[in-house]
């Protein structure tokens, strides 16, 4: 995959050097992974006709999700709820989960974004 759609693009301070794997979930639903191979971070986006918004609540929700890492921050714009996570065992590696806040929204648009970074000291 040489390239995606807009929507599916990491913000542009991370648009370096980028790869891209589409991973099919069902026949009309799947994510999209970008990583660089310079800057320490992973872009997941997903989408389709499933409704993705109560699976990602569950694993936002579960033990073993929350074993790892520690919610900092909830923001709420439009239809999307976003969280950012702190990893408990790595402090220099967060991720920012938006989602749909309810669960039948549209799915004409991503549906999820996942973008995880690790900080490198100075």
């Amino acid at each position: 995959m040489n390239s995606v759609d807009e929507a599916a693009l990491p913000p542009q301070d991370l648009r370096v050097a980028n790869h891209y794997l589409r991973i099919n979930v069902t026949i009309d639903a799947g994510f999209i992974l970008v990583v660089s191979d310079r800057i320490p971070f992973c872009h997941i986006t997903g989408g389709g006709g499933s409704d993705m918004q109560p699976v990602v609540e569950a694993v936002l929700a579960s033990d073993a999700f929350l074993s790892r890492w520690q919610k900092l921050d909830d923001q709420l714009q439009g239809e999307m709820a976003s969280t950012i996570y702190q990893n408990r065992a790595a402090p220099h590696f967060s991720i920012i989960i938006s989602r749909a806040q309810m669960p039948d929204q549209r799915r004409d648009h991503v549906q999820v974004v996942a973008t995880a970074l690790y900080e490198l000291d100075d």
